[in-house]
């Protein structure tokens, strides 16, 4: 039976995304086989590129939704129940991945077997006194910005207080300015000649 797509020129841009999501979709499931077979470092890096194919597989999905809006409806109603297939084939591999992802035992490997009530568990001992010094690094990062933050205040209220005093040095320089000025012209009041007292004493 042909696809109904390809004889819709309009389709073409669906039908490559199709194409395309397919071997994505074998390739995603082909790494996540690997990775049940897989533990410790190796597990990681196989989940990180799983993880990749699951991206892409997603964004062909997002190109292939879009697309399909621009298919004529006789045609659309065809591919519809195929396109949900994808998604939960999709969403299937998925919830693989993230089961897959939080499996710590296998993650971790051998270094996963913590034995809180065995006192001579070296790994375990270990793992508490980094963790231990993990504190330690938070409580000291934190004391530093603290320290840094007092600092930036300090700094901040001593540049406010110098403003302050600049102003307070710039406003007694204005009044004492304009005091000398009054007083200079008091003076010059004081001190001026009285030109009527000395022309009445010149008549007489």
């Amino acid at each position: 039976m042909s696809n109904p797509l390809d004889t819709d020129a309009g389709s073409e841009l669906f039908s490559s995304y199709e194409a395309e999501l397919k071997l994505v979709q074998a390739d995603l499931s082909q790494k996540l086989d690997q990775v049940t077979e897989l533990s410790g470092e190796p597990r990681k890096s196989a989940i990180r590129l799983a993880e990749r194919s699951l991206e892409e597989a997603q964004e062909l999905l997002d190109q292939m939704r879009i697309e399909k809006q621009n298919i004529p409806t006789h045609i659309r109603t065809q591919i519809n129940p195929r396109f949900r297939n994808y998604e939960t084939d999709v969403d299937s591999l998925k919830r693989k991945l993230k089961s897959l992802s939080t499996d710590r035992s296998a993650l971790f490997g051998s270094r996963y077997t913590d034995d809180p009530s065995n006192p001579h568990d070296e790994q375990l001992e270990q793992r508490q006194q980094l963790l231990s010094g993990t504190e330690r690094l938070d409580r000291s990062s934190q004391r530093l910005k603290e320290s840094q933050r007092i600092a930036n205040e300090t700094e901040g209220i001593g540049r406010n207080t110098l403003a302050d005093l600049q102003l307070q040095r710039e406003t007694i320089q204005h009044t004492r300015a304009t005091l000398l000025e009054s007083e200079g012209y008091k003076i010059l009041s004081t001190h001026k000649p009285n030109h009527d007292r000395t022309d009445m004493a010149t008549d007489t």
